[in-house]
């Protein structure tokens, strides 16, 4: 029976540029299957502009910290060979590892070239705000570090169709760049009118080239880690065609399990069936819209209506289709995207994505271990980790939700038989303590439950009637189960005296 899988992003922004993270991965690779995490999303593997540089300001696809360029020969994390034995180190102890690919654009050229542009409105790049005229842009590639070693591909002006700043001029803008056939693409998002634009030089999948190109890198990538799958950077903002393509060849090259997750960030659920429509199904996104609800959760507290937290969500949605998670490297403090769960709600965020039949659910390196950078933020492993257990070995079978308070709401997972002394109860408050009257199943009858959060320290007896009354403290969260190899029932002629002892010791509590 295979047990419920868990995703780690195993990075956050402010990891030790120190080149050890590969190796770090390697290290932990056991105690993270032991926790019952089974795969990892690693940050960006190429080289970039510089040894700090997150690898997101990607310079050299072919280069995994092999070729003396920017400055170094290994990337942020470390080298290709520590890459690739830490990848296989993850596939021995049983963790898939998804790579993160940066294919919306390049930065750090090697020179610049002269070429028409049009400057287009920030806020609305369909909007001409200049007649053609001539910049000096750093658009041409040519890898002196690295030649022609796995690729003779070298990129220029016309594999772009835009760019941020003018060298002769010394200004930044958005530059469209001009040309035969040369436009934003029109299969992406469309905020500010047409967001192809993100940032540095622009990739131009109109360009067969540079299709043809970014498809066999793709193969390249995977034949030489071996890795599980890939994780999508900035997808909204790449030719959605070219995406449906990318997916179907890697599919074609890997067979049919190897994963791919995209990152579109919009929480418009009708923007996200539009594009899940268009690739076929193909891969899975971030539930965007749910991050946004355990937010304004986090935020609103006892005025927040616990009731609807999943309404006009992905996982709602599409569960198949939905990779869940509470925060990641760009919505953490003081980066692009910052919406940050607070601390009193992280917890019961992480009930809400993983103790739940659907989704795909991940762990936060930042949450797990922590921040760093210039405001630290303090490790939750401890407050997960109750969690990562349950997940593995408790939350499984029938999935039955009470929703039905504002502030208290809880739901059973009945539990299967192949999971030994599986099912749970969860219970989460943002306001007062309180408690939830479930059914279990008359078959559990007299089973004793503990709180494996440990945040109540008494036990829970299932009634003869398969029901019971799961108690949560204020602003948090209970995870109820059977204790890993708990004693035999009562019999039930001792089922009488146990009820009446529960309903004498239950105390007066609000729902």
């Amino acid at each position: 029976m295979k047990r419920n899988h868990t995703m780690m992003q195993f990075f956050e922004w402010h990891v030790a540029a120190d080149g050890q993270h590969w190796k770090r991965l390697a290290q932990m690779a056991p105690e993270l299957k032991a926790a019952g995490i089974d795969s990892v999303w690693v940050p960006p593997v190429t080289k970039a502009i510089s040894p700090e540089d997150t690898g997101y300001g990607v310079y050299d696809l072919y280069d995994l910290g092999e070729f003396d360029q920017k400055g170094t020969i290994r990337t942020k994390y470390g080298t290709k060979q520590e890459l690739i034995d830490a990848i296989a180190e993850c596939l021995r102890n049983g963790i898939a590892v998804y790579v993160d690919l940066v294919m919306n654009h390049k930065a750090g050229a090697d020179e610049t070239e002269v070429f028409e542009v049009i400057e287009v409105d920030p806020n609305n790049r369909n909007k001409e705000i200049s007649a053609p005229f001539e910049i000096e842009g750093w658009t041409k590639f040519t890898f002196p570090g690295r030649g022609d070693t796995y690729s003779s591909f070298k990129w220029n002006h016309t594999h772009f169709n835009g760019t941020d700043f003018d060298a002769k001029g010394g200004r930044n803008g958005v530059f469209r760049i001009n040309g035969e056939n040369k436009n934003w693409n029109q299969n992406v998002d469309d905020e500010f009118g047409n967001y192809d634009y993100l940032m540095f030089a622009n990739i131009d999948y109109s360009q067969q080239e540079v299709r043809s190109e970014m498809l066999e890198w793709g193969k390249w990538l995977v034949d030489t880690l071996q890795c599980s799958g890939y994780r999508l950077d900035a997808i909204k903002h790449i030719n959605h065609e070219f995406i449906k393509e990318f997916a179907a060849e890697m599919t074609k090259k890997r067979g049919e399990d190897f994963y791919i997750v995209g990152e579109f960030w919009n929480s418009n659920l009708e923007a996200c069936r539009e594009f899940l429509n268009t690739v076929d199904y193909q891969i899975d996104l971030f539930d965007v819209s749910l991050h946004y609800k355990l937010y304004a959760a986090a935020l609103g507290g006892r005025d927040f209506d616990l009731t609807h937290i999943f309404d006009d969500t992905l996982v709602q949605t599409h569960p198949g289709n939905a990779v869940t998670f509470v925060d990641n490297h760009d919505s953490q403090p003081h980066e692009a995207l910052e919406s940050w769960v607070g601390d009193w709600f992280k917890q019961s965020a992480y009930a809400l994505i993983l103790l739940r039949r659907d989704g795909y659910p991940v762990v936060f390196y930042g949450d797990y271990y922590g921040i760093g950078g210039p405001a630290p933020v303090e490790g939750k492993k401890e407050a997960i980790d109750p969690l990562l257990y349950a997940r593995c070995h408790k939350a499984y079978g029938e999935q039955d939700d009470y929703f039905d308070h504002p502030n208290t709401i809880g739901w059973v997972r009945r539990g299967i038989e192949e999971v030994e002394d599986s099912g749970c109860a969860v219970v989460i408050s943002n306001g007062d303590n309180g408690e939830k009257r479930m059914f279990l199943g008359e078959e559990r009858a007299g089973e004793v439950w503990v709180d494996f959060t440990h945040n109540r320290r008494e036990s829970v007896t299932i009634g003869k009637d398969g029901w019971a009354v799961f108690p949560v403290n204020g602003g948090s969260v209970s995870v109820w189960a059977l204790p890993d190899g708990a004693e035999e029932k009562p019999a039930a002629q001792d089922m009488d005296d146990i009820e009446e002892s529960t309903k004498n010791n239950s105390g007066k509590r609000t729902r």
